[in-house]
């Protein structure tokens, strides 16, 4: 220790461990002497200046010789020390139990989440109700960080499986495109399959993006009045050519001039996910069925297909990110559309559901309030 002393200013040694200790001790010792006097003259300086005013009022017409007086001042001195002993041993005891205690768990509570530690839990019991009510707040704020931990790691594990997929296929077909054999209608169908690779992969990127933004609102709604039934036909319109093109059967119900008061290109967004999905689980020849119909106060719009339906377990995760029912058709997208869709309508005001036949089809509905609603920044 000697030579990396001399070596090694920077590392103590021995001795200077010791000096170190002996600090630390005397720092207890007047810790403890100014635990005393405070206690002394907290409890015993106001108690006895009103004793000994009472003393002194009640006994000022008798007469006491000195000796009688000097025995009594002893035997007063050594009780306020006696006592006052007995206070600080108290105090210091409460001390540690209702106040040191508890501090100590709650920091090192959070020298834990501070870690990344967000299993942490504290015991409120035996605390006053401060102290209590902090460990309480803590409690919440780590089940709410372990539950968006969980989720951010399950974010980043499912996106950087649907990033795997579409990256793989298009290097799997630039290989392809690279042999010299190949014929004219073989480069032309693996660069096809290379730029389908691009758009899913470029969806899946705007849709994280849209999703980030709505679930941190940085999006906000713009609510202003416009024609609902008409955004209805010119959504559905858009899909012609893929429901004459599988011979899918078309059945609306809309009714005319149904006004409300929302974001026009966000709900677009809804249809157009609710639509996609309708046509992608209809067999080719089946039928998707839209509605709408106005009340009062609520616009329901319901979106229906004959398609292959889904079971009570996938309708019950359908809206979560990333989660695709029917893993046969989980080409055709992302699993972020339903979880778009769901973050939209509640940010607008509305509800959405679903019931679902696994082999008979699937219905969304949608309620929207006509009037417009408050936006929370």
């Amino acid at each position: 220790s000697d030579f990396a002393a001399q070596n090694h200013p920077q590392i103590p040694n021995k001795e200077a461990f010791a000096g170190a200790k002996a600090m630390v001790i005397k720092m207890k010792l007047l810790k403890t002497v100014y635990r005393y006097f405070s206690v002394f003259l907290m409890y015993f300086g106001l108690c006895a200046f009103v004793i000994t005013s009472c003393m002194l009022l009640f006994l000022q017409h008798i007469d006491f010789d000195e000796e009688q007086i000097a025995t009594a001042a002893r035997y007063t001195f050594v009780n306020v020390i006696f006592l006052s002993l007995i206070l600080t041993a108290v105090d210091t005891l409460r001390r540690r139990f209702t106040i040191e205690r508890p501090t100590k768990q709650i920091k090192d509570a959070l020298q834990k989440i501070k870690a990344g530690d967000f299993s942490v839990r504290l015991e409120p019991r035996g605390v006053s109700h401060y102290y209590s009510d902090i460990m309480e707040d803590i409690n919440c704020m780590t089940r709410e960080l372990s539950g968006v931990e969980t989720l951010r790691t399950d974010f980043i594990s499912n996106v950087s499986h649907e990033m795997k997929t579409p990256l793989a296929v298009m290097q799997n077909y630039g290989a392809l495109l690279q042999e010299p054999e190949i014929s004219d209608r073989e480069r032309i169908e693996y660069a096809g399959a290379i730029v389908d690779g691009c758009k899913r992969l470029a969806d899946l990127v705007t849709n994280i993006l849209k999703l980030n933004r709505l679930e941190n609102q940085q999006i906000y709604p713009q609510q202003n009045e416009y024609n609902l039934s008409e955004q209805l036909c010119e959504c559905l319109l858009a899909f012609e050519n893929i429901w004459e093109r599988l011979g899918i059967e078309i059945e609306t119900e809309i009714a005319e001039d149904v006004m409300i008061r929302a974001d026009r290109e966000l709900l677009s967004l809804v249809w157009n996910n609710l639509f996609s999905n309708a046509f992608k689980f209809t067999d080719p020849g089946g039928k998707v069925s839209v509605s709408l119909t106005g009340g009062d106060y609520y616009a329901v719009v319901r979106v229906k297909d004959n398609g292959c339906g889904m079971s009570p377990e996938t309708g019950a995760h359908i809206f979560e990110k990333f989660y695709q029912g029917d893993t046969s058709r989980s080409t055709a997208g992302n699993g972020l559309g339903l979880a778009l869709v769901k973050r939209i309508i509640d940010i607008t005001g509305g509800e959405i559901s679903v019931s679902s036949t696994l082999g008979i089809g699937s219905e969304f509905t949608v309620r929207l309030p006509l009037r417009a609603q408050p936006v929370s920044r």
